[in-house]
Order: C-alpha cells, then structure tokens, then sequence
C-alpha cells in the first residue's frame, strides 16, 4: 500500500514543487516534468541520505544539544538535514535552480515541506512528520 500512496502523491508534491517555484523564495522550476524529476528525486535522497547525514552530523549535534536534551538544536539539526537534501536535488537536476543558494533552499525546504504536508493531509495522503515539522507545526520548540 506506502508505493500506492507514493505514486498517488508523487503528481501532488511536483504540484507543490510548482507552487513554490512561484514564490518569491528564489526556487525556480522549468515546467512539470522537471517538477516530477524533482520530486523522486527529493524522495530518493531523503530516503538513501538522512541516515548518512544524522550519522555525520551526530558528534556535532550530540554535544550542541547536550544528548538532546535541548530542543531547539535538535529542530535545527533536522532541518539542516531537510536544507541539505533539498538543495541537493536543485544542484543535481537541471531546470530545478535556487537562485539566491542557500537562502533559497532553506525558504523553499520550509515552504514545500509545511504545504506538502498540509496538502496531502486534506486530501487524505498523509505522510509522518518528521521531528521538526511536528515541533514546528505545535509550537513546543524548547
């Protein structure tokens, strides 16, 4: 049933990715087939990347976080995570471009994670949250 609802969603979150593109954020998409290029591929690196990333960046976040004992840097780290990915995928498919770099890709990452998520939910697609989206969305960063 999760690569049903991946093919079902897959259209949703390439819409999305348009929708964002037409922000002023700095995310640019060529058209709807760079868009659907776009999206697997956000979801092939999140899948085959996030581990690698946690594992690298867990030193680092284990002593700034104190163990994760302190919420705000664990939110951080996790977007820092989504940032990455996301400007990622611009880097690797042309057509998919950030114009003003890392600014771009961090606006764009929120803007696309917080609208994919809401999105699906009203259609009924819902997907988990990630940590940092379920702290972002309650309020209860700290």
């Amino acid at each position: 049933m999760g690569a049903l609802i991946w093919l079902v969603q897959w259209p949703i979150r390439a819409l999305i990715l348009l929708l964002v593109s037409r922000l002023p954020l700095g995310v640019e998409m060529a058209s709807f087939p760079i868009a659907l290029l776009s999206a697997v591929v956000i979801g092939l690196l999140g899948t085959l990347l996030v581990w690698p990333l946690k594992l690298l960046l867990a030193p680092i976040w284990a002593i700034t976080s104190l163990g994760g004992l302190i919420g705000p840097i664990s939110f951080l780290f996790n977007w820092l995570i989504t940032i990455l990915l996301f400007g990622l995928a611009a880097w690797l498919i042309e057509g998919f471009r950030l114009k003003h770099g890392m600014v771009s890709a961090t606006l764009g990452a929120l803007v696309y994670s917080v609208l994919s998520y809401f999105i699906l939910k009203l259609l009924g697609l819902e997907v988990p949250l990630t940590r940092a989206m379920a702290q972002l969305l309650s309020g209860s960063i700290g």
